[in-house]
């Protein structure tokens, strides 16, 4: 089994806190958004993944190593793929062409999910979808009466369904996804200026290849920063509390669940719940709740909600409840 994460954009929706670390490494919890991500698939299907392969933009080499590390720490030989054009979906999965052997998952980072399932193998391909109240902003797909796919349709502007596509599929042979991609570009095949992964599903499909949904319980995007904080107050809810033993804790209480580096420091402040203070972080006279702390930062005389801090951050209020959206690197006194 192998794995393909596209994740070549830098997530503009997300800045300021994507113009230094692209989105798919903002953490959230304690860990890279990516990193849940690759965790769950793991989970579901239920055999050794052999391979997992990141498709990336010029991010740097210290980026590429933590994604390595990433694959490293769940068994898998990691691989680095480069997108360096937004060219579409279906140009982004063939960026990594030489990893589409036998059966794969391709899962775009930008979505968390929660899922019981375990990945049924003998499929041709199953397309993971979650129920949502609004599909007009999402490709979603039909069901005939046997519980399989029938249609693909992007962005309907009349309810057809409620079943919105979350950007995570498996497919049974990889050589054969290939060939699909491979002949929507040597056509020159676009959909709205982009090659779309869609238009080779629906090949696929007339071919005679029969997809079938993969249901998921709960569906989290990390797309825009207040889309980010619920992600991270719902990865606690469902993860649990993780308050390192080596915090240095003085005075202060933590309102579970939270997510508390062994590295940081707090006094005299009351954290949570739904707050993740990352490593290096120093907290002092604050009372913080629903928040993501990046990391490297001092947080002082502060009242936070409903916020977000990125890395190297220093913040000093005067004790008065604000809800910002602070980037790397920044200053506020």
């Amino acid at each position: 089994m192998k794995i393909i994460v596209p994740m070549a954009g830098r997530g503009s929706r997300l800045r300021p806190h994507t113009l230094i670390t692209p989105k798919p490494l903002v953490c959230v919890a304690g860990k890279p958004i990516v990193q849940h991500l690759v965790e769950e698939i793991v989970n579901v299907c239920n055999e050794k993944v052999e391979e997992i392969a990141f498709i990336i933009g010029n991010f740097g080499k210290e980026i590429e190593e933590n994604l390595c590390n990433i694959a490293l720490k769940l068994g898998a030989k990691p691989k680095i793929y480069y997108q360096m054009e937004p060219l579409g979906t279906a140009h982004a999965i063939l960026c990594a062409k030489n990893s589409l052997k036998g059966n794969c998952v391709v899962a775009f980072a930008d979505t968390l999910f929660k899922a019981k399932f375990k990945l049924d193998k003998s499929k041709d391909g199953i397309i993971w979808v979650s129920k949502i109240d609004d599909p007009s902003s999402f490709g979603v797909v039909q069901l005939d009466t046997n519980n399989n796919i029938s249609a693909f349709v992007e962005k309907p502007e009349k309810f057809i369904s409620d079943l919105a596509i979350i950007g995570i599929y498996y497919f049974n042979d990889g050589e054969y996804l290939k060939e699909e991609l491979e002949y929507l570009i040597d056509n020159n095949i676009k959909e709205k200026g982009e090659y779309q992964l869609t238009n080779a599903l629906e090949n696929m499909q007339r071919k005679g290849k029969i997809f079938s949904p993969g249901r998921v319980e709960e569906w989290l995007d990390c797309g825009n920063k207040t889309a980010t904080i619920y992600t991270n107050q719902r990865v606690l809810v469902n993860k649990g509390s993780y308050i390192s033993k080596k915090a240095k804790l003085e005075n202060s209480k933590i309102i579970e669940p939270c997510y508390v580096s062994g590295s940081a420091k707090i006094k005299n402040s009351v954290i949570g719940p739904y707050v993740s203070v990352g490593p290096n972080t120093v907290i002092e006279n604050a009372k913080i709740k629903n928040t993501i702390l990046q990391g490297d930062s001092t947080i002082t005389d502060a009242q936070l909600h409903n916020s977000m801090i990125g890395t190297h951050v220093v913040y000093q209020s005067n004790n008065t409840s604000q809800k910002v959206s602070l980037g790397d690197y920044s200053e506020v006194k």
